[in-house]
């Protein structure tokens, strides 16, 4: 049985930086409404469990669902026919090369997308500052696959990838996850679970789980500018 939570907060723009305990809320895991897309308003957020994902022509929403979908390179799934992309040139991966194309690749989908305009703009804002990374794959010197994250300490929360050639976003997710768990991350948040994330080995935990770990893992030290690429 779904458990009921509490009617979503009404969050004022520019006005203080705050949720509600993510506990409080249902599966779905809405808890507040309004607010702004600020820098310090996003990273607050994710070191509370809690990302934006809303419409155009809404105000943002903020969701804490449950149960959480992570990666862990202990159950990351790479199949022979993967192995064998990942040994072949096919492809060239980069790091935080391309940021705001890779936005805008993963929002270009049919049916509409959450990532608008102003959130490409405060993403941008937050990968400027050194809190949001991306991973480029490229065939032929096109970009055809990657995603993009926002970083806190040890916390890797990444938000959306994108393909346009077969392989390409599953290349994209074992290089971040190598290449991350390498550089010291110690969770990787992939937010819900899909088949296709399920298909590459991501797993689901509840959500008291989720939140009982960012606390120690938000305040690890771990720098990124030093990533080096892994597969």
């Amino acid at each position: 049985m779904r458990r009921r939570g509490r009617r979503p907060v009404l969050l004022l723009p520019g006005g203080p930086i705050g949720f509600p305990d993510p506990e409080q809320a249902d599966d779905e895991g809405l808890l507040a409404i309004g607010g702004d897309l600020s820098s310090e308003r996003l990273l607050f957020a994710y070191e509370q469990g809690i990302f934006p994902w809303y419409d155009e022509g809404v105000p943002p929403l903020w969701w804490s669902p449950n149960p959480r979908a992570i990666v862990d390179p202990s159950n990351l799934h790479v199949s022979r026919s993967m192995r064998r992309v990942l040994k072949s040139e096919r492809f060239r991966v980069t790091y935080d090369t391309s940021f705001e194309k890779i936005m805008r690749a993963c929002g270009d989908r049919q049916g509409g997308t959450w990532i608008l305009p102003e959130m490409i703009e405060a993403y941008v804002r937050l990968h400027e500052r050194g809190d949001a990374h991306s991973f480029e794959v490229w065939e032929n010197e096109q970009l055809v696959g990657g995603l993009y994250g926002v970083q806190r300490g040890a916390l890797f929360a990444a938000e959306s990838m994108f393909h346009r050639s077969t392989d390409a976003s599953k290349v994209a997710l074992i290089y971040a996850v190598r290449s991350l768990f390498g550089a010291g991350t110690e969770l990787f948040d992939v937010q819900l679970l899909t088949a296709h994330l399920a298909s590459m080995g991501a797993t689901e935990i509840t959500r008291t789980d989720y939140l009982s770990r960012l606390p120690g893992v938000c305040r690890r030290r771990v720098d990124l500018a030093k990533l080096e690429l892994r597969v």
